[in-house]
């Protein structure tokens, strides 16, 4: 069975971005600046082009990136806060987009990808801490359990 960590919502943070901000570290710097450690995190809205990362579960490692230079909406962002291996926040996100024509690109949200127009929801979470290490079996800085 797996064991499970028991937190609380606190602060909730809705707002949006800026033409030309950088999706994730834009999204990144504002956990930082407001000391979120824990919490889940949305967006909805459309970007100028997209950085995506893809994790080889064979390898156990990102074999790469894919730039996509086209103007797409964002059908589903979404994701967690918690803190890396050096106790420093870490926004982990993935990103479903859509072209007009209805053809949809997904992965794992990279720095690069630049923003039209995004609203977001920050959830907080308190009285947790959910940190991050290496798992031996994927090779991925997963959280750890208790």
């Amino acid at each position: 069975m797996s064991k499970f960590n028991e937190g609380h919502y606190g602060r909730v943070f809705i707002g949006r971005l800026e033409f030309g901000d950088d999706l994730l570290e834009k999204l990144t710097e504002l956990c930082r600046s407001n000391a979120i450690k824990a919490g889940t995190v949305s967006a909805i809205g459309a970007v100028q082009n997209v950085k995506l990362g893809y994790y080889s579960q064979s390898e156990k490692k990102y074999t790469g990136c894919v730039e996509i230079d086209k103007k797409l909406e964002i059908a589903s962002c979404a994701g967690n806060i918690s803190l890396n291996d050096k106790n420093d926040i870490f926004v982990h996100l993935h990103i479903v987009l859509a072209d007009h024509n209805a053809q949809t690109f997904g992965g794992h949200l990279m720095p690069g990808t630049k923003v039209f127009a995004t609203e977001y929801c920050i959830e907080e979470i308190t009285n947790i801490e959910l940190k991050r290490s290496k798992d031996e079996v994927t090779g991925l800085p997963l959280w750890k359990n208790k």
